[in-house]
């Protein structure tokens, strides 16, 4: 320690490790509160699990067979609320759920509810009934939707034509999807940011080492920053037990299992759909799902234990069992690999468990406290469990507990606080014309241009227009609907490190299968000129996210 003092060290009054969905929930809540905050994430914000979800915000219906009625009725509320805070990417969801039988899984859904390790392996019109009207009656509070419809086989089968004729019944209920998740991460981080002017985010940044209270970090420039705080937050997922090991905290926390999905490019079975979901139980009894996200057909999800996030990807044996299902359920549609633009996997957080059936472990949360200790003058809060759905509700409940540590007061609260480019965002049609009306307008741009950057950024395109009307803009060649001064404007305003943020987080033209090699290059024209680039950096920030994508996530560049 010789040659430091006190002065290189900045004091916080929270750090937070991980910036996943739940790390950066927590982050906006304290700023919001007046507490000088730093969240460090070791790669992008968003870039971990929470980059890997199924795009779902939902009550949890199936929640309710393993009797965790607490965790719907909190789902059930922050998907109504997220509806109306974010509503520049999260919509309501139609969803289709067809019963094979009419009264089977009862008793086995009982003997669950009694604690049971074995979940009911068919769910009969009977059960499914009875728990849409539950589900229902959970999402009274701040209810945006209509209730559940449940139907005999022949009108079922009208409604969902395309369906296999052994099921018996069906009912159309309504959840909610999140078109753009990695995004939304970014945006709660920028509203901590901008709450409170002390406040620091890093990402791409490493924990090197700790020196008693002292946190030393290594930022992707090579740059260290030693920093302390009373309270550190281990929001680090899948990793929590990793980084608390680096913290001097022992103990298995994490148990985690891994979920893994597949996008498809067929028209015909996203105009089947018909805006729904098809939310159903394959052969083997497990649930999967099928919608329409951004014009392809979104499948999942695999529910497996697993243990190593950093190597996590779909395999050939999870989309044998994927297109299987699909032929089952839609025998009269084709499913093929061919027809695969993108995959993607990842390890949820779940706590530790040994239940038999990965499906059984508690998607609930917890955030248990490690008191300070000998060579470890700060508390360790490790944010386990939870879903995306609940992040919010979440963050709350952890900003109460060290508010109420460092003897402060809650100030401001987020139940009804709009996110990012949801403030001010034009939720009917009527508001939405207008809105793109004027700013085409006042720009010169055609509505059509205008549409495309509310649809991807909310409100927040009104800054991307500022930029445009600052320095111009040009459609780029390669990559359809985009222009160069939006990307520009995002490498230089959202805190890009690489490539990758681009073009997997802070927009989704990876997962839309919309990026050709020429496209990826030139993209990393823009960002380069923005950022300042050499020609070698450059290409090699492109040869990583085009190995990344061929490798991991079945890409054809």
């Amino acid at each position: 320690m010789m040659g430091r003092t006190a002065a290189d060290v900045e004091t916080f009054d929270v750090i937070i490790l991980g910036a996943g969905i739940n790390g950066a929930g927590l982050f906006r809540d304290l700023c919001l509160q007046g507490l000088k905050c730093l969240i460090v994430d070791k790669a992008d914000f968003g870039s971990g699990t929470s980059a890997a979800p199924s795009r779902l915000i939902h009550g949890g219906i199936k929640y309710l067979e393993t009797g965790e009625l607490g965790l719907v009725a909190q789902s059930t509320l922050e998907r109504n609320l997220l509806l109306r805070n974010a509503p520049h990417c999260v919509e309501p969801l139609a969803t289709f759920i067809p019963a094979f039988s009419l009264a089977k899984g009862a008793w086995a859904a009982f003997r669950t509810l009694l604690g049971s390790t074995t979940a009911p392996r068919s769910r009969g019109a009977l059960l499914i009934k009875i728990g849409l009207a539950l589900y229902d009656l959970y999402g009274a509070r701040h209810r945006v939707m209509p209730r559940h419809r449940f139907m005999l086989r022949r009108r079922a089968l009208a409604e969902m034509p395309e369906i296999t004729p052994r099921i018996v019944a069906g009912g159309i209920y309504y959840d909610a999807r999140i078109s753009r998740p990695e995004r939304l991460v970014w945006e709660l981080v920028r509203d901590g940011l901008d709450a409170c002017p002390q406040a620091r985010a890093m990402n791409c940044t490493t924990l090197v080492d700790r020196e008693e209270g002292v946190l030393r970090l290594r930022a992707a420039d090579g740059g260290e920053r030693r920093v302390r705080a009373a309270t550190v937050v281990n929001g680090a997922g899948p990793w929590i037990d990793h980084v608390n090991a680096a913290l001097g905290v022992a103990g298995k926390l994490i148990g985690g299992t891994k979920g893994s999905h597949i996008l498809l490019r067929h028209p015909d079975l996203v105009k089947s759909l018909k805006g729904r979901m098809i939310y159903f139980e394959a052969d083997d009894g497990r649930i999967c799902l099928v919608y329409d996200y951004l014009g392809l057909a979104l499948v999942g999800s695999t529910d497996t234990k697993a243990d190593d996030p950093d190597t996590v990807r779909c395999e050939e044996d999870e989309i044998d069992y994927f297109l299987a299902s699909l032929r089952s359920l839609l025998p009269a549609l084709p499913f093929g690999r061919e027809q695969i633009v993108y995959a993607y996997s990842g390890i949820r957080p779940l706590p530790a468990s040994d239940a038999s059936n990965p499906g059984l472990i508690s998607r609930d949360h917890s955030a248990p406290v490690a008191e300070p200790a000998a060579g470890r003058p700060f508390a360790v809060i490790s944010l386990v469990g939870g879903k995306w759905t609940t992040f919010r509700g979440f963050s709350e409940e952890v900003a109460d507990t060290i508010l109420a540590r460092l003897g402060r007061d809650r100030t401001a609260s987020t139940q009804m606080l709009p996110i990012g480019g949801g403030r001010g965002f034009p939720t009917d049609e009527a508001a939405r014309r207008a809105w793109i009306s004027r700013r085409a307008s006042e720009s010169g741009l055609p509505a059509a241009r205008i549409a495309a950057l509310l649809a991807r950024y909310g409100t927040t395109a009104d800054a991307i227009l500022a930029h445009i009307h600052s320095g111009g803009d040009a459609p780029l060649s390669h990559v359809e609907d985009y222009g160069r001064a939006e990307i520009d404007w995002i490498a230089r305003s959202e805190m890009v490190v690489h490539l990758a943020d681009i073009v997997m987080r802070r927009t989704t033209l990876a997962i839309e299968g919309k990026l050709t090699e020429e496209g990826l290059e030139e993209i990393a024209a823009v960002a380069a000129e923005a950022l300042g680039w050499d020609e070698a950096r450059r290409a090699q920030e492109v040869a990583a996210v085009a190995g990344r994508l061929t490798a991991v996530n079945r890409v054809h560049l």
